[in-house]
């Protein structure tokens, strides 16, 4: 099997296996204050110290949680006002009653529109907008939003998960009050994340009943799922290092399946800033689910978008929001690569692709029988 669906779950290192092995041979509650309590909560410690380096925060900010969503919940849960792009992640969109901010067709948060709509949102609202589009891969203009929110008197959060050992991330200078992260997108384990949190903003506990993280997500520290977590983030260093080569497959990738189906192929967000990992992708008038189930059929393994809706494909509701009408945002493929990824991966998808393709166009053609 060929493994493109790194957005969903990038491929596990070794490193970070060996990490957690490690720690699992090990015992002690880092909440205990003998020798094995110690040594785990210095593991712990040291974790943290390289999660929050790869947000460009303190240690101090850093709260652990059970993943992606569960710090986004946190951070969203903690006020009763809010305003999210519509483009956002399921975990964000799941929140009622909030204003949602719109995109330009290229997939980008709308700068211009946002300063309207938050002119007049009553001060102290969250304002959320992802760093990086989990199924386009564009780049959103956090900093700018930051700006507005500041302007304005809001608090500023954003989901950076997909942007993590794709893009430096400095926490200050996004101006940003909050901001989510996640082990399993940058080679780490699953079941980890992370939100950091300024100094001094104040949360809405979702779990209770004990001191850890100082006391802001209560229950015993997950020591080896952070080791873990700890580990993948000091290796995204060398993620940034790689992402030229990764460009480079993802935009040969691109060209070859543009070739393949023409004027039949979308690229959503192709003439927007992208990371380098991502391709969105639609094949006009097939649906997004029979294409996964093809290649995967094919020996390749893509989405559909994002993985957690429990295995469902569905229209992609970001390339709705882009203004794509059904039979392109019905028919969108993800398709993301990883630090595993080689050329060799790209022949295999492009040749499955094309052969999804031109099973289409012949089963499309009219009857030739007399």
């Amino acid at each position: 099997m060929i493994y493109l669906d790194a957005n969903a779950t990038a491929v596990m290192k070794p490193a970070v296996r060996a990490a957690m092995l490690e720690a699992m041979e090990r015992h002690g509650n880092p909440s205990s204050v003998h020798r094995y309590g110690r040594i785990a909560r210095r593991s712990v410690d040291e974790a943290r110290a390289h999660v929050a380096a790869l947000a460009g925060a303190k240690p101090a900010q850093v709260i652990f949680t059970s993943g992606g969503t569960e710090a986004n919940n946190l951070i969203l849960g903690s006020f009763d006002n809010r305003v999210v792009s519509v483009i956002e992640h399921d975990s964000v969109l799941a929140f009622t009653g909030e204003t949602r901010l719109p995109v330009t067709r290229n997939g980008i948060v709308d700068v211009n529109a946002a300063e309207e709509i938050l002119r007049d949102v009553p001060k102290g609202a969250l304002i959320s907008v992802m760093l990086v589009n989990n199924e386009t891969g564009v780049i959103q203009p956090v900093a700018e939003i930051a700006a507005l929110a500041k302007k304005f008197g809001h608090i500023m959060h954003s989901d950076a998960i997909q942007a993590a050992g794709r893009l430096p991330i400095d926490f200050a200078g996004l101006g940003v009050d909050a901001l989510t992260l996640s082990a399993h997108k940058i080679g780490g384990p699953q079941g980890m994340g992370a939100l950091i949190v300024r100094d001094g903003l104040v949360l809405k506990n979702l779990i209770k009943g004990g001191g850890q993280e100082r006391n802001r997500r209560a229950g015993t520290e997950n020591v080896a799922g952070i080791v873990g977590f700890g580990c993948a983030a000091l290796l995204a260093a060398d993620d940034l290092l790689d992402m030229p080569r990764l460009a480079a497959l993802r935009d040969q990738l691109q060209i070859r399946l543009q070739h393949i189906a023409g004027e039949d192929a979308v690229v959503a967000g192709q003439d927007a800033p992208r990371v380098a990992n991502t391709l969105s992708i639609a094949l006009i008038g097939m649906k997004s689910e029979t294409q996964v189930a093809s290649m995967d059929l094919s020996g390749v393994a893509v989405s559909a978008g994002s993985a957690c809706s429990s295995g469902k494909v569905k229209a992609s509701h970001v390339l709705k929001a882009m203004g794509y009408d059904a039979d392109v945002a019905g028919g969108a493929l993800r398709i993301s690569l990883g630090w595993h990824s080689e050329a060799t991966d790209i022949e295999r998808c492009a040749d499955a692709w094309r052969e999804i393709y031109e099973r289409a166009r012949r089963s499309a053609r009219p009857s030739q029988a007399a």
